[in-house]
């Protein structure tokens, strides 16, 4: 008997070597899938029947023995079957090796990687000589016979076409097996172990993506502003050779802190002129005479106002020295003081200093309708002024404030009350935010700590907001004042140091925006 392995990258390729190699009548003995393809172990001039007989005479111990070597060589089987130059067939371990065949005609349990390789059942199928054309048929049925399918071919052999048609089956239904057994796996576990590092890995990407447009975003206001800068000098140069007078009028208003906007609107009111200095002094004149003023008879006949504003501007300083001056005129018996604000820790304390400084009652109002009670409870008095919360303008609290004064249903004047040293933008802010109190008038407090009261000015005539007090200190109520337009263009132009080169204070990009 001569046994032969085959190897071949797929089934139908290791059945033709067989048929070519060992003929028709050749036995397949097992095959199983390895690296590169399909190995197939085939042997020819078979005995069944001698075979089976012998197997029959071995013991339990050889056939443990047996199970540990799964797969025979070459020498093995050459060992069992005997040489295959041999005429005479040496059989010494038939026990062994019907456990070897049964092993290698059953199932493969899976292995530690996730394959499973699957053998058909090995059984004495030897190849008519016609080549088994006579037994084919044209059934798919008979080309891939099912596993229970046990009919064989006349003489109990099976054709070696009808073989790879079954072999075939087998190893593909076996691949599927596995690739479907190794796809769920691996797939489900990528989901579930590495969500994080793509995460990161995206939330990364998006990072480096924000940084890039920064950085651009930088380059190109950089190169904006470069550009900005030269034509701005160019177009400077061209407007100081054509009209000095004005251009000399924009640097002193730029160096006043007065905006943009009106620094223009003033400039076009003296594009004739030829004298420098009367151009100033004119223009001061105009910004005194634009600048609203509140003739405000608060502190001569009294009445109810509430102080509004922002935090930190000194408005509890400020209902001080109102009532202060007040109380210098008529006396303390006709001031009283009310307070709305329940959020800060302490709030009541120093208006309750100042109270007891000037013998003057304080109550507190947590609603709309307390503040009525006590507003009708102080009809004896002349002048009734109310502290509010301090906020910010964003503050979304600010509308309880108003809600506040605005349902008592009471005749009540609103004084914004602001800090001369805010910036031109935030004071717009300021006023856009609190319009909504309908303030009569307001109050410019802190001009002692302000560098300029240009943006002050500008914001004031911009949003022609009248302005009835100014407060330059801390002192009740020495530093309280009467607005007095004159008075502070006069303030603001001082400020303007001849010997300063207030020309760097000029923004030059007007002229190149064509505000000049």
């Amino acid at each position: 008997m001569k046994i032969k392995r085959f190897f071949a990258e797929d089934i139908r390729q290791a059945m033709r070597m067989v048929k070519e190699e060992l003929g028709a009548d050749a036995v397949i003995m097992s095959n199983k899938s390895v690296d590169g393809g399909v190995e197939i172990v085939a042997a020819r001039d078979f005995d069944e029947q001698l075979i089976q007989s012998k197997l029959q005479k071995q013991t339990a111990e050889q056939q443990s023995s047996a199970q540990s070597n799964r797969f025979p060589t070459d020498s093995g089987t050459s060992a069992i079957f005997g040489r295959p130059e041999t005429k005479k067939v040496n059989l010494p371990d038939f026990e062994a090796e019907k456990n070897r065949l049964h092993v290698l005609s059953s199932p493969r349990k899976q292995s530690a990687d996730g394959f499973v390789a699957e053998h058909p059942p090995v059984k004495s199928y030897r190849l008519p000589a016609d080549g088994g054309t006579s037994n084919i048929s044209n059934s798919r049925s008979n080309r891939f016979p099912t596993d229970h399918d046990t009919s064989t071919a006349p003489g109990g052999r099976r054709n070696v076409d009808q073989y790879v048609g079954y072999a075939e089956k087998v190893h593909l239904r076996g691949n599927l097996e596995t690739v479907s057994a190794k796809a769920a796996k691996p797939v489900v576990s990528a989901v579930k172990e590495r969500p994080a590092p793509i995460a990161k890995t995206a939330e990364k990407q998006a990072s480096l993506a924000d940084n890039l447009l920064m950085e651009m975003s930088k380059e190109l206001k950089s190169l904006r502003s470069a550009m900005d800068s030269k034509l701005s000098s160019v177009s400077w140069g061209a407007v100081t050779q054509a009209n000095p007078v004005r251009a000399d009028l924009l640097q002193r208003l730029a160096g006043m802190s007065i905006s943009r906007k009106l620094s223009v609107k003033i400039a076009n009111r003296f594009n004739n002129h030829t004298d420098s200095e009367l151009v100033f002094n004119q223009a001061q004149e105009l910004l005194a005479k634009v600048l609203p003023i509140a003739h405000d008879d608060l502190l001569q006949h009294g009445g109810i106002a509430a102080l509004v504003g922002p935090t930190g501007v000194g408005k509890t300083t400020t209902i001080a020295k109102l009532a202060a001056k007040f109380i210098l005129k008529h006396g303390p018996r006709q001031v009283a003081l009310i307070t709305t604000d329940n959020y800060r820790i302490g709030a009541h304390e120093q208006l309750n200093t100042y109270g007891r400084i000037l013998d003057i009652p304080v109550r507190v109002a947590s609603s709309a309708a307390e503040l009525r009670t006590l507003i009708n409870g102080f009809s004896d008095k002349r002048l009734i002024l109310i502290d509010t919360a301090g906020m910010s303008q964003r503050d979304m609290k600010l509308v309880e404030q108003i809600n506040t004064l605005q349902q008592s249903g009471l005749d009540i004047k609103s004084y914004l009350v602001m800090s001369a040293a805010t910036e031109y933008k935030a004071m717009n802010e300021i006023i856009k935010a609190f319009h909504i109190f309908e303030p009569q008038a307001s109050i410019l407090t802190k001009l002692d700590e302000a560098v300029t009261v240009g943006s002050a000015i500008s914001s004031i005539i911009e949003h022609n907001l009248p302005l009835a007090f100014i407060a330059d200190g801390q002192q009740v109520p020495e530093d309280m004042h009467s607005a007095c337009a004159r008075t502070l263009v006069a303030q603001c132009a001082a400020e303007l140091d001849e010997e300063s080169d207030y020309n760097d204070a000029y923004n030059e990009a007007w002229v190149a925006q064509g505000y000049a």
